[in-house]
């Protein structure tokens, strides 16, 4: 007979509990799945950017339906469990009781809302599982300002996306400077400059006294009087282990649920797990020591030997697109020498904490590229004496002089830890490679290494080149999906090569697996198809995602916003009149956006028709705000009206905008011209950019402003508007043509190189020739859908199913 095993939380903690359950013993237990949360495990660390819009909860999940019932796993979503009776072994919920013979309690953390007035008004939010980040992405979609309390990792991520998402954000903390736990002064400083060059506010040694409102959040008060307005306040603070259950089934109970090195709470059958756990006086936040509970778990359940040790751990972090990196003691003392190295033209900072002749304590900002090797030092206490003239610059200056960039992954001991969600060491690494993971996914599937947040995938493959030497080989492109084995880039090769013009073209030349492909693989076909065969091949809106599909965005209430489209910012009285009449007529909120244009939320589907043909008997067309295709062109007023500007900025971004709209790429394509270096248009962060000067126009491509921040490279100088849109016009087409679906501009430039790309676009002949390709295909597909659909006939196909009926469909 099987044991019953209940296990309460469907976190990342229980949910590593469970692979190794089923893998190391499959048929012994029958295991049911509680969660208070309407779904099972997803990858909360990966919460921030799914807040910002760079991921969707989808591409964040670790367990989906599919996995639960093919290890069958009794799943109880969306249930609270009520309680736990320990007498009878039994576990209530919600929709009643079930009895176990082993509980794994999972509750995780709870957020720390601190007892001030006003806590408790609508608009007050904390920040720890996707509700909360999809109440933050619902009260962003209508702008104002938000508050974030708390200065910690959380913090800053919510203030990150808040801000991406539009908002005016501020964030208070209550210490002298940001991470205080992790960050030194200078690190923070460095950290509360790059957040305030990204535009959010950061007040430090800011006590919140009353958060101020009637009916909903207004504003926060502070101990000082200062009085900032309020439409959101986000409260990020901290976290506290979740015991109710624990307490009320009277188990032992401090700060967190008491456990022995095994895992095991004062009741033997019951075992604990997680940010709820507490062992010899010590809690558990971050995820490593958590996949160390997990694999401890396993074996007591299993009947193995093993234990719970915690390690000293290091934070290595990024926020906003900032590298930091701590371990060990950083605080100043008797005795201890600081070695300080800053580059303030990189915002780089390095200090190390030494002790005699040991490394005790580490703190980077900007560059963590050596932190591994730091972190093996302090924690295996490496005599640094031969080696402290040249320790602040690394482990290759180490044993005189620069050494090839491998050494330094080459000089760690095996030992040292090289994935710290997962607590992977170099040496568990390098065995699984000399056993057979040749490439980083057969890496990730034998260790785990790299497959949480990802910030030691270039460790791991820096290793794999190391280990393999001459065997190793690049990493190669991923398979598409699982429906084939090839990648995007043999997809596109060989659509051309074999003039493959349809879909079922694709699938039966191409061997696909599946007889039409799935969700995945469709829309990148269908990208590749109409990009290399305008002429001959017919868009498949079937084959796009469903904001492509019904040419506005989805929001959470199932409701959409629309976006007419104001050429290079630029609007009339009159249109102004027919946006602010089709808002009221459609119950629509009004959001100006960062991109110089006006959203309109709350519009529901079946009214998607006639507020574009109202828009359209104004002469607005679609903003496309939903393609992956050029989103808008951000000007400035250039030198029509600003007495800096050197060119006409406006004019030129209207006719890059009239000549560049509707064309699909392979991402979304956003573009600024500034009319002078000022960059009033944001034009260095944008995927092209264009920075009018004295002698002419110069062009950069590839910049980001997301959950990567980066600067445009210099493609060109030109001398003539004619030349600055005849190289834009080229790179969106080379971007056409090579890109992998789904890789913005930035992502596409570092596979094929600056170099490459303008190697190409230098040669007048080709840049004609790609010019050429790119207007036939604009013959065909540069079309308004807001007019195409607006028609009876197709507007017919928004109505809800409800309001179909036979003598309509006659």
């Amino acid at each position: 007979m099987k044991q019953k095993l209940v296990v309460i939380g469907a976190g990342m903690a229980s949910g590593r509990v469970l692979e190794h359950l089923r893998e190391q013993a499959p048929d012994q237990y029958d295991i049911t799945l509680f969660n208070a949360e309407p779904r099972g495990n997803y990858n909360r660390i990966m919460l921030s950017p799914v807040l910002s819009g760079e991921k969707t909860y989808e591409e964040i999940v670790t367990h989906d339906d599919d996995w639960y019932a093919q290890n069958e796993i009794t799943c109880r979503f969306g249930e609270h469990v009520v309680g736990i009776d320990r007498h009878s072994r039994t576990v209530t919920g919600q929709n009643g009781a079930v009895s176990y013979d082993k509980l794994l309690i999972a509750t995780g953390s709870a957020p720390f809302i601190i007892p001030v007035p006003g806590k408790d008004l609508p608009g007050v939010i904390a920040y720890r599982d996707l509700d909360d980040t999809n109440a933050m992405v619902e009260a962003s979609a209508k702008g104002g300002k938000a508050v974030v309390i708390g200065g910690g990792l959380l913090g800053l991520e919510a203030a990150a996306g808040l801000a991406l998402r539009g908002m005016e954000v501020t964030v208070l903390h209550l210490m002298g400077h940001l991470m205080e736990r992790q960050l030194d002064e200078a690190a923070g400083y460095l950290l509360k400059k790059d957040l305030e060059d990204r535009g959010i506010t950061v007040m430090t040694k800011a006590a919140t006294k009353a958060i101020l409102g009637e009916d909903r959040v207004e504003a926060v008060l502070l101990e000082d009087g200062t009085v900032l307005d309020a439409d959101l306040v986000v409260m990020a603070v901290g976290i506290r282990p979740e015991t109710r259950l624990a307490t009320d089934a009277h188990l032992e109970v401090a700060r967190g649920i008491e456990v022995n090195a095994q895992m095991m709470t004062s009741d033997p059958d019951v075992l604990a797990v997680g940010e709820c756990v507490e062992l010899d006086g010590q809690l558990f936040g971050l995820v490593a020591p958590l996949y160390d509970q997990a694999k401890v778990v396993a074996a007591t359940l299993t009947g193995e030997e093993a234990a719970f040790v915690p390690k000293e751990l290091s934070t290595k972090l990024k926020v906003t697109g900032c590298d930091l990196f701590s371990a060990g003691d950083f605080a100043e003392g008797e005795g201890r020498e600081d070695v300080v190295f800053r580059d303030p033209s990189r915002g780089v900072y390095k200090r190390l904490v030494i002790e005699g002749d040991r490394l005790v304590g580490a703190v980077m900002y900007g560059d963590t590229a050596d932190s591994n090797w730091f972190f093996g030092l302090i924690k295996d206490g490496t005599d640094i004496s031969d080696m402290r003239e040249t320790l602040i610059f690394g482990p290759a200056y180490q044993g005189g002089g620069q050494a090839d960039p491998l050494s330094a992954v080459a000089a760690l001991p095996p030992e040292a830890e090289i994935c710290g969600c997962n607590g992977i060491c170099k040496g568990q690494i390098v065995q699984a490679i000399e056993g057979g993971a040749i490439d980083l996914g057969a890496v990730k599937a034998t260790t785990k290494a790299s497959a949480s947040c990802g910030t030691c995938t270039g460790l791991v493959e820096q290793l794999l080149q190391v280990t393999l030497g001459d065997g190793f080989e690049m990493p190669t492109a991923q398979p598409v999906c699982g429906c084939t084995d090839l990648s995007h880039e043999d997809v596109r090769r060989l659509i051309k090569s074999q003039e493959l013009k349809s879909q079922e073209a694709v699938w039966q030349e191409l061997g696909w697996k599946t007889v039409n492909g799935c969700h995945t693989c469709r829309p990148a076909v269908n990208f590749y198809l109409l990009a290399d065969w305008p002429l001959d091949y017919t868009d498949d809106p079937q084959s796009r995602f469903v904001n492509e599909r019904n040419h506005a965005n989805i929001q959470k209430d199932g409701t959409y916003s629309v976006m007419p489209r104001m050429w290079g910012g630029m609007t009339t009285p009159q249109e102004l009149v027919a946006i602010a009449q089709a808002a009221e007529k459609y119950g629509a909120t009004v959001k100006v956006t960062g991109g110089q244009r006006i959203d309109l939320l709350g519009v529901r589907k079946e009214d998607l028709p006639a507020i574009w043909a109202d828009l359209n008997r104004a002469g607005m067309v679609s903003g496309h705000a939903y393609t992956k295709g050029l989103r808008t062109v951000k000007t400035c007023v250039g030198s029509d009206w600003c007495r800096f500007g050197t060119q006409d900025s406006t004019g030129l971004g209207i006719k890059l905008e009239k000549r560049l709209w509707g064309s699909w790429t392979p991402h979304k394509v956003k573009l600024g011209v500034s009319g002078c270096p000022r960059n009033c248009a944001e034009a260095t962060c944008k995927d092209i950019g264009i920075v009018c000067v004295d002698s002419g126009y110069q062009i950069g491509v590839g910049g980001a402003a997301g959950m990567d921040v980066k600067e445009v490279e210099r493609l060109v100088d030109v001398a003539t508007e004619e030349e600055a849109i005849e190289w834009t016009v080229a790179f969106v087409q080379l971007y056409r043509e090579n890109g992998k679906y789904l890789d913005r501009a930035y992502k596409w430039l570092a596979k094929v190189g600056l170099d490459w790309v303008q190697e190409v676009l230098a040669d007048p002949a080709e840049r004609a020739a790609l010019v050429d390709r790119f207007d036939l295909s604009q013959s065909v597909y540069q079309t308004d859908p807001w007019a195409e659909r607006a028609r009876p006939d197709v507007a017919q196909g928004f109505q809800p199913l409800a309001d179909f009926t036979l003598e309509a469909a006659e």
